[in-house]
């Protein structure tokens, strides 16, 4: 009889069942073992990341039975366990009750809100939570482990974790039925959260729509609109931010703040911001490709002042004789290229000039 009722249970339910019971199991160990807690976490967190191998995909994308449909692929191609789970809880929530409870007894642990955030991003938004403290809760934990989670992102510039985010951008943040699910103070930490990674996850064509959506805030007489919440989280972003790759990126997707209105607290404390990376040297030792960016974006974000502060940065350059030489070589080299190419441009419009006769 037991074999027969297995042999019906489609192939994609019986999977996604049996890696609900292996994630379970995980959890209880690391709930009885306090002195390896933290690595059991550390590792099950790690196994839901992963990206779903050849044969596990042809499992799960076998078929939509049960009314599952198969978790959408992210931009970057990836489909992840985490991605299929999240799926499977919210279509059949009973699966999730068991992992639920056991996460809840290990809130305070590492890696436990890294874990929550990815499993149930999307349960929390679909189930229906009558008890506030309980809501209140997941939201939070939600919140939390997103921010750490995007962070593991930024620091390996990778898109590992772009369908999380994008789901709290697109199906949360600005459809007002499912974010008003979550109290207001969560709302606020979501949309500041989001501030901080929307251009590294190239949404910078949601900017216009998403500062709408934008909650009041308390302190928005003294702080500033929407734009301003936005610009500040982005500063202290940049601040924060320590691999080249990623903060060129950041630089060079900085442009959608062009036109956006600012209050002039905000628009200086940009400003210093960017202007922060224009100097060799301490605290930031940017390097010359950094420096360049945040000259672009200063130059395209505010063109009023932009010669009066190459000179000044020109004059504070002067004073630092050992960065002559470097800088004298790279003027030498970029002054090379641009004749170099002056010439290459020369020739071949010299050429297409004599080639035009022949055809006629």
């Amino acid at each position: 009889m037991e074999k027969e009722k297995a042999s019906s249970t489609p192939p994609r339910s019986a999977y996604l069942n049996a890696l609900t019971l292996e994630i379970e199991k995980k959890l209880q160990r690391a709930l009885a073992s306090a002195s390896q807690r933290r690595d059991l976490l550390q590792e099950l967190f790690a196994d839901i990341a992963l990206e779903v191998d050849d044969r596990a995909r042809a499992i799960i994308l076998s078929g939509k039975e049960d009314a599952i449909s198969p978790a959408e692929e992210d931009a970057g191609g990836q489909l992840c366990f985490y991605n299929v789970l999240a799926d499977y809880y919210v279509a059949v929530p009973e699966s999730g009750k068991r992992i639920l409870d056991l996460i809840v007894q290990l809130w305070s642990q590492s890696f436990a809100s890294h874990i929550f955030s990815l499993l149930f991003h999307k349960w929390l938004f679909e189930a229906q939570l009558d008890n506030p403290e309980a809501l209140l809760r997941y939201s939070s934990a939600l919140v939390q482990g997103a921010t750490n989670v995007l962070w593991i992102d930024i620091q390996t510039n990778s898109r590992h974790f772009q369908a999380l985010f994008r789901y709290l951008l697109e199906e949360v943040a600005l459809v007002p039925m499912k974010l008003n699910k979550i109290p207001a103070k969560v709302q606020q930490d979501l949309f500041l959260l989001l501030s901080r990674f929307l251009l590294f996850y190239n949404s910078d064509d949601k900017l216009e729509i998403f500062l709408k959506q934008f909650p009041v805030f308390p302190n928005a007489f003294l702080v500033g609109g929407p734009a301003d919440f936005f610009v500040i989280e982005l500063s202290d972003q940049l601040q924060k931010l320590k691999v080249e790759p990623v903060l060129l990126h950041y630089l060079s997707k900085i442009k959608a703040l062009q036109g956006v209105e600012l209050r002039m607290t905000t628009s200086t404390r940009l400003k210093a911001c960017l202007y922060s990376f224009t100097s060799p040297g301490g605290p930031m030792y940017p390097t010359r490709v950094v420096r360049h960016a945040a000259w672009d974006a200063l130059d395209l974000l505010f063109p009023v002042g932009r010669y009066p502060r190459h000179l000044i940065s020109l004059f504070f350059r002067l004073l630092y004789p050992w960065y002559w030489p470097s800088s004298c070589w790279n003027f030498v080299v970029s002054c090379i290229k641009a004749i170099f190419f002056s010439l290459l441009q020369i020739l071949f419009s010299s050429w297409e000039k004599v080639r035009e006769p022949k055809r006629h």
